[in-house]
């Protein structure tokens, strides 16, 4: 028993794990509409700045995919996306007579119990949710580079990634989710309900394409756009109609939040307008009504063994659902829970909580997102940015979307300080963020819910947070 404890120790000790290293955000929809029609704020120079500079970083990662792992799913095809539930560990007190026991022993044959909250490190040893993440990134934030500067790098970037993904015959992920946050052990070799969860960022994905294809990158080909829908049809299928895929759908809490983030996305990939009205509707009429109270607290979340993390993480959920709702022409920022709460609720009352051992860095996002949406005219979400994160709110490259936000003065304008577009593009947009928010001044496009970057001496100041180490936090 002590051997087999040791040996357990060991392997999560010693094991050498991916390291993602760039900040991402829980999730973000960021209207193409907004970004293509070039009419940034003066003080979002920073921002664009440090969209550009992530975008670089971030193509010299990739590419990804699944088939790039180094254990292979139960079904022996690499191809199939993998990943292990985040919060199980094994207990092999009855594992036998074997004193000592191999990983794969381990991760066959012992039971394995779930440990709400407590991070098993070795799940990172299968690491497609990291690779995800990354991918999503990259897209999301090289198509928005391109749509500043113009720079066709950017664009090839983000298009080669996705061939590589997706599409290509030696790369692409087959289109399920079956070994998703597998529980491991002797009855947990098929994939998890939780483990829809994995593909939430679909909407950053999404971003990319849009942008890539509603400004005409030459990049971003008609093969390739008629490639990604026929892969994204079929993914389509599996989410509507996979066992685990529907368990998902009827979670009551932030799973339920994201897998309608991703479903929605989707549908808007593939030109199913209709189909992700419908699917945010769903959203709406269904676990909305029952995760805010009347006081702005998340019951579902505070319940939870890390409630600060858990509020911020489904409010970032929430505000992308509400964000894509908006590039639909559907209004919901204004939608009520059961007990009269928006979203706006949730965010004020989350953002007055003792983060207690969690990063308070967690919410600044979202409130950058909401103020931005509903207004702040009594300039109080601006102040709280200034506050809690400094100059990091105005050098965080959500600032550029998450408009209009005070920038409370920091930014000091140079004529030469935003970068010039270097390629053509023939979209017609809005000169405001094109979501359909309304606030008291403008439209504007909203996103930005996770976590803040914190690069030490660099302006890219507040907080950073391993990328790939906040999905396993779920």
């Amino acid at each position: 028993m002590a051997a087999r404890a040791l040996l357990l120790g060991a392997l999560c000790a010693s094991a050498v794990l991916p390291v993602h290293s760039f900040t991402s955000y829980d999730n973000d929809f960021v209207d193409p509409h907004y970004v293509l029609a070039r009419n940034f704020n003066a003080t979002t120079m920073l921002a664009q700045q440090a969209i550009i500079s992530t975008a670089e970083q971030l193509a010299t990662k990739g590419p990804w995919s699944v088939t790039f792992k180094n254990i292979t799913p139960p079904s022996g095809d690499l191809h199939d996306y993998m990943s292990w539930a985040p919060y199980s560990w094994p207990d092999c007190s009855k594992a036998g007579n074997t004193t000592v026991l191999t990983p794969e022993q381990i991760w066959t044959t012992c039971p394995y119990v779930t440990r709400d909250g407590q991070f098993n490190p070795d799940a990172r040893l299968v690491d497609d949710v990291g690779s995800f993440s990354d991918l999503a990134d990259a897209v999301f934030y090289n198509a928005i580079a391109w749509a500043i500067d113009g720079q066709a790098a950017h664009a090839a970037s983000a298009a080669s990634f996705l061939q590589t993904w997706f599409i290509e015959s030696d790369t692409g992920m087959n289109p399920n989710l079956n070994y998703a946050q597998m529980e491991r052990g002797p009855s947990g070799q098929m994939g998890s309900h939780e483990g829809v969860l994995d593909l939430k960022c679909m909407a950053k994905i999404a971003s990319g394409i849009l942008i890539l294809r509603e400004g005409n990158a030459t990049q971003w080909t008609a093969d390739l756009d008629t490639q990604m829908k026929n892969w994204t049809t079929q993914y389509i299928g599996w989410l509507e109609n996979a066992n685990l895929a529907i368990q998902e759908s009827k979670a009551a809490n932030n799973h339920g939040t994201y897998y309608f983030n991703q479903l929605a996305a989707l549908q808007i990939i593939v030109g199913n307008l209709d189909g992700a009205r419908g699917t945010l509707d769903r959203y709406y009429k269904g676990q909305f009504l029952s995760q805010i109270a009347a006081n702005g607290d998340q019951p579902l979340e505070s319940a939870r063994t890390r409630p600060y993390h858990y509020r911020a993480y489904n409010l970032a959920a929430m505000i992308t659902n509400a964000r894509l709702a908006a590039y639909l022409s559907y209004s919901a920022w204004n939608l009520t829970s059961s007990a009269g709460a928006t979203v706006q609720d949730a965010l004020n009352y989350a953002m007055v909580q003792s983060p207690g051992t969690e990063s308070a860095s967690e919410i600044y996002p979202d409130v950058a997102a909401v103020a931005a949406a509903y207004g702040d005219p009594s300039g109080t979400y601006a102040s709280f940015l200034l506050k809690q994160a400094g100059t990091a709110y105005v050098e965080d490259p959500a600032f550029l979307w998450d408009q209009p936000l005070s920038d409370n003065g920091l930014v000091q304008v140079t004529p030469t300080s935003t970068p010039s577009f270097g390629a053509a593009s023939s979209a017609t947009a809005s000169a405001t963020g094109g979501s359909g928010a309304k606030t008291s001044a403008e439209s504007p496009q909203d996103s930005g819910a996770g976590s803040w970057r914190d690069t030490g001496a660099s302006i890219l100041g507040a907080f950073v947070l391993a990328a790939g180490s906040f999905i396993y936090l779920l």
